[in-house]
């Protein structure tokens, strides 16, 4: 059965099931010599992917200030004007950056700079209004969060914002704006086949909040697109991978993820999906609450994913079997040869 729309938590706002990730429209952006970015883009295709989206019923789209040092919201905008009432609009917040040199330069999780970073974001998007306000500080201390509920108040007050939340692997963190943020309405937080999150799901589902996922497809792996012998480049992210990215290491697809790839494509793919769409279609059978936002740059990365809306969530029988596939690879796991590398450190520079 398709499914087409879902409510962003408790805000009441109605998005697509699907959204645009747009990480990899930023473009190149370093940490001193560590990529952040996906290497090279091409501008002009990104603002015809994003125009795509739109046309295929994709209204969520996804930004940070930081990703490509503010370039991504400046192509997002670019691409939106005369249909910026068509989209939902959520970026984030929360690390610093040079726009010029298009180097991230740490963080600041000061009610000063909230301010101020909507403001810039408001400017380099082109409109009035951020529909969804992100804090990107996945492990900011409790209190320190809690401290900048009050501006993320005043800034729906004002109508610069809609709605806000938190994009944090952590239950404690969302647990926290859950309990103590009255606009608060979603958690980005990583999900897919390869990644279950029954904590955060639990969260969301206890505080009425939008589960907003990140890495649906795995960065890449459930597109079926890499093999044990595919490099990336070094000017990609995942070609000179930093701590907290598990999925690959030294440029090549980490062996233990493809090993799990292998196991569920089959039961992905048995009623004619792609390995995308099969990978798009558990996320919405796991939970009423998932918009997944894979991360696209090309019109054919769109149209492949906008065709999963129309097949909607995993049959039941699909779901189960995947599921006792993962049950196996979880038990294999615990062999420390085929262990994953996770959780991440504890405290990364910068993660999306």
């Amino acid at each position: 059965m398709a499914v087409t729309t879902r409510t962003l938590g408790r805000s009441g706002i109605e998005v697509s099931a699907l959204g645009m990730g747009c990480w990899a429209i930023g473009g190149p952006w370093a940490e001193g010599a560590q990529p952040l970015g996906w290497g090279a883009v091409d501008d002009d295709e990104s603002v015809r992917a994003v125009r795509r989206a739109l046309d295929e019923g994709i209204t969520l789209f996804d930004t940070a200030d930081t990703y490509g040092a503010g370039h991504s919201e400046r192509v997002l905008g670019r691409a939106l004007a005369g249909r910026r009432d068509e989209a939902v609009i959520a970026t984030k917040w929360g690390y610093t950056f040079d726009e010029a040199s298009r180097q991230a330069t740490g963080e600041d999780a000061s009610p000063a700079y909230l301010r101020r970073a909507v403001t810039d974001s408001l400017r380099r998007l082109g409109t009035d209004r951020v529909d969804l306000y992100q804090l990107h500080l996945a492990d900011l201390p409790v209190p320190r969060a809690q401290a900048l509920i009050g501006t993320c108040e005043d800034l729906v007050a004002e109508g610069l914002i809609r709605a806000y939340g938190w994009s944090t692997d952590r239950p404690d963190r969302a647990t926290a704006f859950g309990q103590a943020a009255a606009g608060a309405t979603a958690v980005q937080h990583t999900l897919s086949v390869l990644r279950d999150a029954p904590e955060l799901l639990a969260v969301c589902d206890k505080y009425d909040l939008a589960s907003v996922n990140r890495g649906p497809l795995g960065m890449g792996l459930l597109t079926g697109k890499y093999s044990s012998g595919s490099t990336l480049p070094r000017d990609d992210v995942r070609g000179l991978a930093p701590g907290w990215l598990e999925w690959f290491r030294g440029g090549r697809p980490a062996p233990e993820w493809l090993r799990r790839v292998g196991a569920v494509r089959a039961a992905l793919t048995a009623d004619g999906r792609t390995l995308a769409q099969g990978a798009l279609g558990w996320i919405w059978a796991r939970s009423g609450r998932t918009i997944p936002i894979p991360g696209c740059r090309t019109v054919a990365q769109v149209e492949e994913n906008a065709a999963a809306l129309h097949r909607g969530p995993l049959p039941a029988d699909q779901f189960v079997e995947v599921e006792r596939q993962l049950a196996a690879l979880r038990t294999a796991a615990l062999r420390d040869a085929d262990r994953p590398h996770w959780p991440p450190p504890t405290h990364p520079t910068i993660h999306p």
